[in-house]
Parts: C-alpha cells; sequence; structure tokens
C-alpha cells in the first residue's frame, strides 16, 4: 500500500474561471468526443449541461436536461445521439431533444447515483451513496451492455470517481468517506474487478478525493473536495503534482478542447447559503489548467445493438 503525505512535488498551475453559474454540486464533468462539448452535472439540481469551448476560453452553454430526481454521472452512447446517466436511484436513457426513459432501478430507498464512467468495453460503472452518508452505504453497480446490471462492490460509503489504465488491465475507485482511492485487477472481458488495494489515502488535513480522471500516460487526476486543488498521481500512488485551484470544494475533473491537454475541473456550493454563495463568487464554477499531459475523450456506452433498438423504439 502507498500512503501519500502532501510532501511531493508541486506545480502552481493557474487555474482559470470558464463559467459563471454558480452550481449547488457541480460534478461529473466530462469530454464527449462526438461533438467536442463538455458535459456536466449539477447533482442536487438535477441538470445536466452541454458545453462549447469558445475562442475566448469560456464555456458556451449550448443545452441543458432538468431532471425530476438528483442526476450524478452522464456518459455518451456509442450509434446514439444521447448519453446514459446515473440518475436518482438508477441508470437512465436521455434522448438529445430531452425525452427521458428508466433502463434500470438498482439502489435501495435512502441512496443515490452518485459517480461513474464507462470501461473500455462499453459497460457504464456507476456507484451510490446513502442520503445520510452512513458508512458501507454505498454500492458500486454496473450497468452491462444488454442492459442487465449487476452488483460489483458493497460497503463502500461515498463511491465517487471511477477510471482505467491506459492498458485497461487496472480500474480505480474513489471511496471517499475514508478518503482512499482503490486500485482493481479488472477483466475486461469479463467485466470483473478483483486484488482490490488501497493506492492512495488522502490526509483528513488535506480533503477528500473525488471525481477523477486517468490520463493517456497513466497519470491519475483526483479532485480534492475542501482541499481546493486537483492531485496529480503516477500509477503507483506516489504524488506528482499539485494544481491549486481557487474554490476550495473541488469534485471532479477531465481533459478536453484541442489536444486534450486542457483540464476542466467542476466545483460545488453544496449546503451553502445564499449569503455564502455570494461572499465566495469562486465557488461553484468550472476551472481550466493547462497542462503538460494529454488526457482521453469520455469511453461512451456501447449497447447491444439488438436490445437498444427494442429499448429505444
Amino acid at each position: 500500500m502507498a500512503t501519500n503525505t502532501e510532501n511531493g512535488p508541486r506545480r502552481d498551475g493557474q487555474a482559470v474561471a470558464c463559467s459563471t453559474e454558480q452550481t449547488q454540486l457541480g460534478e461529473g464533468i466530462r469530454w464527449d468526443d462526438r461533438r467536442g462539448e463538455l458535459l456536466a452535472v449539477d447533482i442536487l439540481a438535477g441538470r445536466v449541461a452541454r458545453g462549447l469551448l469558445r475562442k475566448d476560453g469560456l464555456i458556451e452553454r449550448v443545452g441543458v436536461y432538468q431532471l425530476p430526481v438528483t442526476v450524478g454521472m452522464v456518459a455518451p452512447i456509442q450509434g446514439d445521439d444521447g448519453w446514459v446517466l446515473g440518475a436518482g436511484r438508477g441508470f437512465v436513457h436521455l434522448a438529445l431533444d430531452g425525452t427521458q426513459r428508466t433502463i434500470a432501478q438498482v439502489a435501495p430507498a435512502g441512496t443515490r447515483m452518485n459517480d461513474g464512467a464507462c470501461d473500455p468495453q462499453g459497460r457504464f460503472w456507476g456507484g451510490t451513496l446513502a442520503n445520510d452518508h452512513h458508512t458501507g452505504g454505498g454500492t458500486l453497480y454496473r450497468l452491462d451492455r444488454t442492459g442487465q446490471t449487476e452488483v460489483m462492490l458493497e460497503g463502500l460509503t461515498i463511491s465517487n470517481g471511477i477510471g482505467w489504465s491506459p492498458d485497461g488491465r487496472t480500474m480505480y475507485l474513489v471511496d471517499s468517506g475514508p478518503r482512499v482511492v482503490h486500485a482493481f485487477t479488472f477483466d475486461g472481458d469479463r467485466g470483473t474487478i478483483s486484488a482490490g488495494r488501497v493506492l492512495v489515502t488522502v490526509p483528513e488535513d488535506i480533503g477528500a478525493p473525488d471525481g477523477m480522471t486517468v490520463d493517456a500516460a497513466g497519470d491519475l487526476w483526483v479532485a480534492i473536495y475542501g482541499g481546493g486543488r486537483v492531485n496529480r498521481y503516477a500509477p503507483d500512488g506516489s504524488l506528482r503534482d499539485v494544481y491549486p485551484i481557487p474554490a476550495r470544494v473541488c469534485t471532479c475533473c477531465a481533459f478536453g478542447g484541442p489536444g486534450l491537454h486542457r483540464l476542466f475541473v467542476t466545483t460545488a456550493t453544496e449546503g451553502w447559503t445564499d449569503e455564502q454563495r455570494r461572499a465566495d463568487l469562486d465557488a461553484g464554477l468550472v476551472y481550466r489548467v493547462d497542462t503538460d499531459a494529454t488526457g482521453r475523450p469520455a469511453a461512451p456506452y456501447r449497447p447491444d445493438p439488438a436490445w437498444w433498438e427494442g429499448f429505444t423504439r
């Protein structure tokens, strides 16, 4: 087990705000390579937003979808104009015209979907947390290409960011409750995980790991909730760089834009009063940081055509 302290190299890359609207719980940012768009959610507001990058670096919103439930994660779909969401207590298909259709309800009452992503083979993995955040209340689910679902891991607290190594042999999973990043051996053919170990532990006085992404070279980029930073870890769990963010509550990150060199970071004002939001206008925005890394676009959900045609008919 590699347990990190913060005594590592530091990179003072300048983070610049590229949005103006304060979110409650901005999260789940992804680069949708189909249209060259940034996708993001506001979990508590139940919104999914699409944005284009303007020449001045700001995000121009081109679409907003409102759901009647919370929405924690979004992924593009191969062969479909829409997206798959982890919303409420299950998985939902969101069509381009805003039509919403439940694929599967998986989580018990008192819990909600929180964060997730697709594996290289096109399955969608989504994790949950209990509404009261109690220990052991989170579960990791897998939505297969045929629409079937399976429980993959129980006993989590706040199942959060997820990603895969470039060779597809390792799956990383954040559990924000105990402030750890797990690493598992991943079997792509079977879609299974084994040999789990704690790769990173974030000190309590720094914050908690939240959403994450894995770049093309295999480094892990982890947003630190309450820490005002994104930590960059080598595949062995050692801390390589720290990227400061003006907003303390950092929630998720993803590479996007031409060349996928720019890191976009969502932040939040979860539980804040209107007065607190007005007093800290840096909070709840999306930030961008130029890096020396190359990212990867969001892996799409790849539904089995025979099942998908019948489901969406």
